[in-house]
């Protein structure tokens, strides 16, 4: 009898984890399907890798042209999203510090919880600025800190619908980057801001 009611209360965590998970999904799926960010970002990661293989110099200065256009492109529709996503009520936005998903811990657990509009903020922030690059970094340095900055917004919207070891295990697929290094390659006004958010402050 007690293993029954064991398999009962698991099975009831699943179907509560995969329902707040699925919720999450469609909220941030409704305003990302009114852009092309992830298309977006996936054209610039694979642009960034084919332009410093290039090895003719008038092609390359074509491509790096194009790129940035497309990263002014990903710039603004970010920030849009960003903006309209700030909107959403706090209630069902909040996201759990825990390192696996488990139902209902964002009330359960609020001070172990961080806001993931304010994250997306902090991202549309650092995205703009990368890609205005006042510091008039070299075209690669440039690409390797937006390319830092993207990736941690795509952890942090995986983190938001599933969980921390879930968001970092894609990340380290998809990208071949743990996500401690990813941090670390942001720029620091980024990194600052995005762990006084995790730590509360």
């Amino acid at each position: 009898m007690d293993l029954l009611i064991f398999a009962a209360l698991v099975i009831g965590v699943v179907v509560l984890k995969k329902r707040d998970q699925r919720r999450r999904i469609l909220l941030l799926g409704s305003h990302l399907a009114r852009y092309d960010i992830e298309k977006l970002m996936e054209g610039l990661t694979e642009g960034y890798l084919r332009v410093l293989g290039e090895a003719d110099v008038e092609r390359q200065a074509q491509v790096w042209s194009f790129l940035d256009t497309q990263e002014v492109k990903l710039r603004d529709q970010f920030q849009t999203f960003a903006t309209e996503f700030a909107q959403e009520d706090a209630a069902l936005t909040r996201v759990s510090k825990l390192p696996f998903a488990l139902p209902f811990a964002t009330t359960l657990f609020p001070a172990a919880t961080f806001d993931v509009r304010q994250a997306l903020q902090i991202h549309a922030q650092a995205i703009a600025d990368a890609v205005e690059n006042r510091e008039r970094r070299s075209q690669k340095a440039k690409a390797f800190t937006l390319s830092a900055e993207l990736f941690l917004m795509q952890h942090t919207c995986h983190w938001f619908c599933r969980s921390k070891a879930v968001a970092s295990a894609r990340l380290l697929a998809r990208h071949k980057t743990p996500y401690a290094q990813v941090l670390a390659s942001v720029a620091p006004a980024t990194r600052a801001r995005y762990e006084a958010l995790l730590q509360g402050r």
